[in-house]
């Protein structure tokens, strides 16, 4: 294959790859906008139950049972991470390869 050839076919992964990623971001900013919105439900929840004097006198599942906006967010977290939202939210990023000549 000559340097044009290669040219070209790089041209075209190029906008093949281009094409795939701007259909991603829709679903993308959808996913960030979800883990967003969790991770500062778990984190009010989180500041609530840490300033809560009756969280040191009482059992941790106690606490966590007075507590249900906290534990509600903080086991959807932990769902939306085993479910892979870190994957869908990721940004794809390519690093040239070096020429082994």
């Amino acid at each position: 294959m000559n340097s044009l050839e290669q040219a070209e076919d790089l041209k075209a992964f190029e906008r093949r790859l281009t094409e795939y990623v701007s259909c991603l971001q829709p679903a993308t900013g959808r996913w960030r906008m979800i883990l967003i919105v969790v991770s500062v439900c778990t984190a009010t929840g989180a500041w609530n139950w840490l300033i809560d004097p009756d969280t040191q006198k009482v059992s941790f599942f106690s606490s966590l049972w007075n507590h249900p906006f906290f534990t509600i967010s903080c086991i959807t977290l932990i769902a939306l991470f085993f479910a892979g939202i870190h994957k869908r939210t990721g940004k794809l990023i390519l690093k040239p390869r070096p020429n082994i000549q």
